[in-house]
């Protein structure tokens, strides 16, 4: 049977007085067919992983220029704005290095991180083994998710400041790797909270991260130590006048746009209506977000398959550029009435909305 085409913006609906999403069974029909439709389509393209970066890492990168030599303000912002949407769709494949099988696609998280992890502050070690536990069926959405709070259970004033704060990751990140990495070897309880609580791209601040072990604690100490000599060597350039106090301010306020444009993508990645229970499969699905098309601004607020993010906790295991495909095969075979259909919105506007006022509600009641 085929489904309905028509997308229906569900986030501007009524939200009913709902079950908890804890109690939602799971459609089983639904997982099956996932599964089922979707068996070829989980082999990464090595040649559409490597253009889309490359591309976007180079036009994020000569956007900065542009911005830097522009004659005038005009200029400066339109190319700002490019770097922005490229730096941050070309710093979005952090999020694919978490799923991609190792060996999949060689030298493309040496290279990523090369490109933009230790340049923009944010190695590839800080997502890995983090990312993983959000996947997780047993810890999604508990106090265990480091990717996860309750926000729209929460006092109405946390959404607003989870946005503002993002803007001064940038600052933040600097601090971490240019004071707290050289002191923590230096002071061993200090590594210790170094490691614990701020080494994970994370939005939980419950959450302690585990030391690293094996093969992975090698990688993270190269990519640590690129981040605090890179780190180090732009605070030298502001303190000695080797680079134009202007230049830095500008690559700083791009590099903080991107942080603020993936956070505002994060409060409309899921629902975050669950109060800490364990959720089925379907239920974890159901609190999550695609934006899929007919939209096409989506892609650059969502990019990278991050507007099929519900899909995506569906299939982790299908690459980013196969889940369009993915999303086509499951709306077309399953029926109207199958609750896939309730994981699909209409757009940016509609979900930020939804969440401000479930926050509301939350601090009414609370």
């Amino acid at each position: 049977m085929f489904a309905m085409n028509t997308l229906v913006d569900r986030a501007s609906e009524p939200q009913a007085a709902a079950t908890p999403k804890s109690a939602i069974a799971d459609d089983m029909a639904m997982i099956r067919a996932a599964s089922e439709l979707t068996r070829d389509l989980t082999a990464p393209s090595p040649r559409i992983y490597w253009t889309d970066f490359l591309i976007s890492a180079f036009a994020g990168y000569a956007g900065i220029a542009a911005a830097i030599f522009a004659p005038s303000t005009a200029w400066m912002l339109a190319a700002s704005l490019v770097a922005v949407l490229a730096l941050y769709r070309a710093g979005s494949f952090i999020h694919e290095i978490t799923h991609i099988r190792k060996n999949a696609l060689p030298g493309f998280r040496l290279g990523w991180n090369m490109l933009i992890g230790v340049p923009l502050l944010i190695p590839s070690f800080m997502y890995e083994g983090i990312h993983s536990l959000h996947h997780n069926r047993t810890k999604y959405g508990t106090v265990d998710d480091p990717e996860y709070l309750p926000l729209a259970l929460m006092k109405p004033w946390t959404v607003p400041l989870f946005v503002v704060l993002a803007a001064f990751a940038p600052l933040a990140f600097v601090f971490r790797y240019a004071v707290l990495t050289p002191l923590s070897f230096l002071i061993p309880p200090l590594r210790r909270i170094v490691v614990e609580r701020y080494s994970g791209l994370i939005i939980n601040p419950m959450f302690r991260r585990k030391p690293p072990e094996g093969e992975f604690r090698r990688q993270w100490a190269w990519q640590e130590g690129g981040a605090w000599a890179w780190s180090t060597l732009l605070i030298a350039a502001g303190v000695f006048g080797w680079v134009p106090l202007r230049a830095l301010i500008i690559f700083g306020a791009i590099a903080s746009a991107t942080v603020v444009l993936n956070q505002i993508r994060t409060l409309v990645a899921h629902l975050w209506e669950n109060d800490g229970g364990v959720l089925t499969v379907t239920a974890q699905f159901l609190d999550s977000v695609n934006v899929p098309p007919p939209g096409v601004l989506p892609e650059l607020w969502a990019p990278v398959g991050l507007r099929y993010h519900a899909l995506h906790h569906l299939l982790p295991g299908v690459p980013y550029h196969a889940l369009p495909e993915a999303h086509r095969r499951l709306k077309d075979a399953l029926p109207a009435d199958s609750q896939y259909h309730g994981a699909n919105y209409a757009g940016l506007p509609g979900l930020v909305g939804r969440l401000v006022a479930g926050s509301a509600r939350g601090g009414a009641a609370a």
